[in-house]
């Protein structure tokens, strides 16, 4: 495995790009830069190809609102029907997360096929063939929004490796009824000696407290329940720390002067980052077929791309499930989660489309474009 060769990383970056403007996320920064980076990408092919660029804006427009619009509504049918369709105005609600990809395959699908029926010089698959070229490279840009998210993360490793995921309990450790002015998640290097090898990992966590009208021992009663409650009894520190109930809370208080420092000394659980496993696996592919298009352009056989997509992005998707935590509660005990089952007949539709793009073979050279 790729993260047998590091130690673990505490991971707990701000998901805001700015820290004095909460608006701008890194999801969303990394969402609209591959759909900016894909638009240049499909005007260069366009033109390479001798087809008029301009029609690339259409595209895009097609693009990005199937895009969002097939994901939330992939993750409505596919994982929680029965939640949004008793609130159906909670399905609006993009900001508060839910998206799938297989839902955004079917729909761009869909939508390529309404965009080529207004643009009679383009196939369908001549169309989709170059499309799927950049979807891969979106993909792998919005993984890395996931990460910067610290959302869609792994299973436990089960040894001293992995991410440990620590922005849900800094937050919910700043939201005290203590005047907590930061919080600093990290990896102790004075704590080595604890690490015993099954991926129960040492974490320390620094809470910066104004004094305000705080005494020393009242300040004491209070982290000793309030955080010891943060650390155990949410959801998300439950499943990605390791802090027990039962024992007394380990920490060190310390008077700076005008605020404590309070270091308290748990344990997380070391996950595998998959995350970054699909966005180098979607960038290994945008760079595959990218280079295959340059060598063969318009000699391409229709679908031939679409199918390669599909087997990849979506096979890859099937291997990195194994790794991947079920999202929802109805995948436990399944062999296959609802990312693997919708996976399925996409990389068999892909086999399929290889098999009749080879039948057919490459096309003669376009003497007109020299390609």
């Amino acid at each position: 495995m790729i993260q047998s060769l590091i130690n673990y990383i505490v991971w707990s970056p701000n998901p805001a790009v700015f820290d004095s403007f909460d608006r701008l996320r890194w999801y969303s920064l990394l969402f609209a830069l591959g759909f900016i980076i894909s638009q240049q990408i499909m005007i260069y092919i366009y033109r390479k190809e001798g087809q008029d660029d301009t029609l690339v804006d259409k595209l895009t427009i097609y693009m990005v609102l199937s895009t969002i619009i097939g994901a939330r509504l992939g993750h409505v049918l596919f994982y929680e029907p029965e939640k949004y369709l008793s609130n159906p105005i909670d399905i609006l609600k993009v900001w508060e997360g839910g998206l799938a990809s297989h839902g955004a395959a079917i729909a761009i699908l869909i939508a390529l096929y309404m965009y080529s029926k207004k643009v009679p010089s383009q196939s369908y698959l001549w169309v989709v063939d170059r499309i799927v070229i950049v979807v891969a490279l979106t993909g792998a840009l919005i993984r890395i929004g996931n990460l910067m998210n610290s959302e869609i993360g792994g299973k436990a490793t089960g040894d001293d490796s992995g991410f440990v995921f620590a922005r849900d309990a800094e937050e919910y450790l700043l939201a005290m009824r203590m005047p907590v002015s930061s919080v600093d998640a990290y990896k102790p290097n004075d704590r080595a000696s604890e690490l015993a090898g099954n991926g129960i990992v040492p974490v320390n966590f620094d809470i910066k407290i104004d004094k305000g009208a705080y005494q020393e021992a009242d300040l004491r009663t209070a982290i000793e329940s309030d955080v010891k409650f943060v650390l155990t009894r949410y959801r998300s520190s439950q499943k990605y720390l390791a802090e027990s109930p039962e024992t007394a809370l380990n920490y060190e208080l310390a008077d700076k002067g005008d605020h404590y420092l309070v270091t308290v000394k748990t344990f997380g659980v070391a996950r595998y980052p998959t995350q970054i496993y699909e966005s180098l696996s979607y960038l290994l592919i945008f760079i595959g077929l990218f280079f295959v298009w340059q060598k063969y352009k318009s000699r391409l056989p229709d679908g031939l791309f679409l199918g390669l997509f599909l087997i990849s992005v979506f096979g890859m998707r099937f291997v990195w499930e194994f790794l991947k935590e079920n999202q929802v509660e109805f995948e436990e005990g399944l062999a296959f989660n609802m990312g693997q089952t919708l996976s399925i007949p996409l990389v068999i539709g892909g086999l399929v489309l290889i098999v009749l793009a080879l039948k057919k073979g490459l096309k003669p050279i376009d003497q007109g474009t020299g390609s």
